[in-house]
């Protein structure tokens, strides 16, 4: 039988370090009460925030040396938790580190509001008799920026009590899908038992029979039927909670107000739309290939992440997949792709999956402690390129935290969703250019040609559902799981349109954590196609593309978002990057179309 193992049975090499964070639990406790212990001092400049710029930048240095030690403490937590979902003292120390946070988020909630009072003539005035605060320029426009949004000192107080309870739906759904839930087995075409997992699913999707991708895919949506109203009540409290709180800081949409904190204008989002859904056809040429290369009467949903080649991927085990990675971002030069092997060898990596640990994949860490790597790696293509995925965004946080101050070291989604997309370009570049096996090439395109699917089609797919479902709530609609069916399977059809689309496809939006992140999805689309465009300039000029794109991942937070990104020579307002990576995926498909 095919099972997964507890993780005691997986070696200690392929675990991440949080001992380098806290030698030990205890540890993690003292540093928990030195916290809270010192939580009093944030509060002890309300009132007295502006008297001059002596004040101010006493108040953000001691901001800092509490939140600095803070975001450790809940970083070691979360990964904790992260490793066995069942383990109940983990989830115990997660739940203590967010009430904590919580806690000092509230703490400072004043700083702002206080801030936020002044002009900028006023604000120039502090700076100017305090040049320690010209440290903090970016910081202190942003906030002033963020005035029309910002409520009274209580109000944000009661705010940041309330975030354990906004994130309530959140933390509901994930418990009940990582730690709850469990999956039936089904027998492979080789009479072995197999455990379906949310760690397996898309590989157990890919395999060659289609009787058993059927299967599984029916097993899989039937136990999702079974929450189908626990979740559905989860998303809609989630999506109202959004909708609400955009509200309270009187945005008009919830989207407006998820995009205005990286400065993102609304304009991006709709462009990646209309940009994405007049290319459709590329797409429907993807499925028909599928349908062709298999010499399928009807395309069903089942069919939909099986290879062009109709193989299983060929097994590419950890080690050789960190060599391949390694190799491939030579082009960003021979200090990053050391950096990167260094990492690799010091546990950055929590490698294997085992029962209860988070599903999916994630990189994490602080400003003060390495980067940590959470993967559910089942040796084969799509793992090494989900590997290549976090470790873009590691040595981004690597470079930012390296070249910024604790305050500017921290990036936004949007901009890390590049770094990520950018090494999976070049290990495509890469392995298409120094590997000769014809098999392991065709599955490489194919891999690659599911990231432009999965990434910029189906993310932007994700992206419409979730502007849907959330002016459903704005119109003051009823969100019911009948609803929410209706408006994916809609979403689904037009996407997916030479296949034929069945009822427990409609439910796929149960088993997608990312819509209880606020309009976060779209950023793998807009992501997709900036890397796309860096790569290929990179390619094109050399080291000084490289250079102008190390320089933009150094700035970390320095900049607004589309700033960094200009600094790397690309531009998200306009619709060019997008149809430059849409017109590769195109070529691609074409190249595949003809080894085929």
């Amino acid at each position: 039988m095919s099972s997964v193992p507890e993780r005691s049975e997986i070696a200690a090499e392929y675990k991440w370090d949080l001992d380098s964070v806290y030698a030990s639990d205890e540890d993690w406790e003292a540093a928990f009460a030195d916290v809270k212990q010192r939580i009093p001092e944030l509060r002890e400049f309300e009132g007295q925030v502006t008297e001059d710029g002596e004040t101010l930048l006493a108040v953000l240095e001691l901001e800092e040396e509490v939140m600095r030690e803070l975001s450790k403490v809940v970083s070691y937590a979360n990964l904790r938790s992260a490793e066995d979902t069942r383990n109940q003292e983990f989830q115990a120390l997660s739940a203590r580190a967010q009430s904590l946070s919580a806690e000092a988020q509230s703490a400072v909630s004043y700083v702002e509001p206080e801030l936020q009072a002044l002009s900028r003539e006023e604000v120039r005035e502090l700076v100017d008799d305090e040049p320690g605060l010209e440290a903090y320029d970016h910081y202190l426009d942003d906030v002033l920026r963020m005035k029309p949004h910002t409520r009274s000192t209580e109000v944000e107080e009661l705010l940041a009590d309330l975030s354990e309870i906004t994130g309530a739906a959140s933390d509901v759904y994930s418990m009940l899908t990582n730690a709850d839930m469990e999956f039936p087995t089904v027998e492979n075409p080789e009479g072995e038992a197999v455990e379906i997992t949310q760690s397996n699913f898309t590989k157990l999707q890919k395999h060659p029979d289609r009787y058993f991708r059927r299967q599984v895919h029916e097993e899989f949506y039937d136990r999702w039927e079974e929450v189908r109203n626990t979740v559905g009540a989860a998303l809609k409290n989630s999506v109202t909670k959004d909708v609400k709180m955009a509200q309270v800081r009187d945005y008009d949409t919830a989207r407006e107000a998820a995009l205005d904190g990286p400065n993102v204008p609304v304009a991006v989002y709709d462009t990646l739309l209309d940009t994405v859904h007049s290319h459709l056809h590329h797409l429907h040429h993807h499925a028909e290939l599928k349908r062709d290369a298999h010499d399928l009467d009807e395309l069903r949903t089942w069919d939909l992440y099986v290879s062009l080649t109709g193989e299983e991927s060929p097994t590419v085990e950890y080690e050789q997949a960190a060599e391949y990675i390694t190799g491939a971002v030579a082009p960003l030069g021979s200090e990053y792709a050391e950096r990167m092997a260094e990492g690799l060898d010091s546990r950055w990596v929590d490698v294997y999956e085992n029962r209860g640990k988070r599903s999916g994949a994630f990189s994490a860490g602080t400003y003060d402690t390495q980067p940590f790597i959470m993967m559910n790696y089942q040796d084969d293509v799509e793992s090494m390129f989900t590997l290549a995925h976090e470790l873009g965004h590691s040595m981004h946080s690597e470079l930012a935290n390296e070249s910024q101050p604790w305050q500017y070291a921290s990036y936004d989604i949007f901009t890390a969703e590049v770094a990520s997309t950018v090494n999976e370009t070049l290990l495509t570049h890469h392995l298409l250019e120094t590997v000769d096996d014809p098999e392991f090439r065709m599955h490489v395109l194919d891999q690659y040609l599911e990231r432009f699917r999965s990434t910029l089609y189906r993310q932007t797919m994700f992206a419409d559902f979730e502007l849907r479902i959330h002016e459903v709530i704005e119109d003051d609609g009823a969100l019911t799981p009948d609803r929410l069916d209706s408006i994916y399977g809609q979403l689904k059809e037009e996407f997916y349109e030479p296949a034929v689309i069945d009822e427990r496809i409609e439910r796929e939006w149960m088993r997608i954590p990312h819509f209880y992140y606020n309009f976060y999805v779209y950023q793998y689309a807009t992501g997709i196609s900036a890397a796309v465009a860096i790569v290929e300039r990179i390619l094109d000029e050399g080291e000084p593309a490289a250079t102008a794109y190390r320089d933009a991942l150094r700035l970390g937070g320095r900049e607004y978002p589309l700033e960094v990104l200009r600094t790397a020579g690309v531009d998200l307002t306009e619709p060019a990057p997008i149809e430059s990576a849409l017109a590769v995926y195109g070529d691609y498909l074409d190249e595949a179309a003809s080894l085929l």
